[in-house]
């Protein structure tokens, strides 16, 4: 059975240590990860921070990325296409050979966490094995089997269940609401603007993965009324 697991790496060894340091409330996340192409496992990035506008230049002057395209800025949010450097690149290069499937990656107060799913737990051993000989400091957080809880299959991000959970704890979705934006925002200890994106992107992925999915091939929508 597969194994999923969630790692944490300090920035200097991964990537964009000059971006965190140089916009400390910047939260980075990918939005898809793949292994079929080196140039597309980590080329779209979703950066949230209040001082987005400057995130743009301070990506460029990153050296660990060769060019970079703004796609969006909107509300305390930018959409990011990215190539990296070659050092980067080959670090993904040894993930993938090393048989481990990025599936999220999120970056913030200086620190990379890594959900990487492996076939079983030999191919997780070597990997770890792998990355220690290279003195690569992965740290384990945390590991389950491949068929992981529920929400995992929602494809949130670790911010976007943690805002949901904590919105849902401090009665954000109550009638009457018992809690505003600007105490979510105090308790997770980031901008409004931030929280407000969490929480938008957040639904729209639970909408997508629960309302929106098909019906079984052969079956009607109605069929499971």
């Amino acid at each position: 059975m597969s194994v999923v697991a969630e790692f944490t790496i300090p920035a200097d060894a991964f990537a964009l240590d000059h971006t965190l340091e140089a916009v400390p409330d910047a939260t980075v996340e990918i939005e898809r990860l793949a292994t079929h192409s080196r140039e597309w496992v980590m080329p779209f990035l979703w950066v949230t921070s209040d001082d987005i506008e400057d995130v743009g230049s301070v990506l460029e002057n990153d050296p660990d990325i060769e060019t970079v395209r703004t796609l969006n800025l909107a509300d305390g949010t930018g959409y990011f296409n990215v190539h990296w450097s070659e050092e980067i690149q080959q670090l993904i290069d040894e993930i993938v050979d090393q048989r481990g499937i990025m599936q999220e990656a999120e970056a913030k107060d200086g620190r990379w966490y890594l959900k990487l799913k492996f076939v079983d737990q030999t191919v997780l051993e070597e990997f770890q094995a792998h990355f220690q000989k290279r003195d690569y400091m992965f740290e384990l957080q945390r590991l389950h089997r491949g068929i992981g809880p529920k929400e995992r299959r929602y494809d949130l991000t670790p911010s976007q269940r943690e805002v949901l959970t904590v919105a849902q704890e401090m009665g954000y979705f109550d009638v009457p609401r018992e809690t505003q934006i600007e105490e979510l925002a105090t308790e997770l200890g980031v901008s409004t603007n931030s929280v407000s994106q969490r929480l938008r992107r957040a639904t729209d992925n639970l909408v997508r993965n629960t309302l929106t999915v098909a019906p079984p091939k052969g079956m009607t929508e109605s069929d499971g009324v």
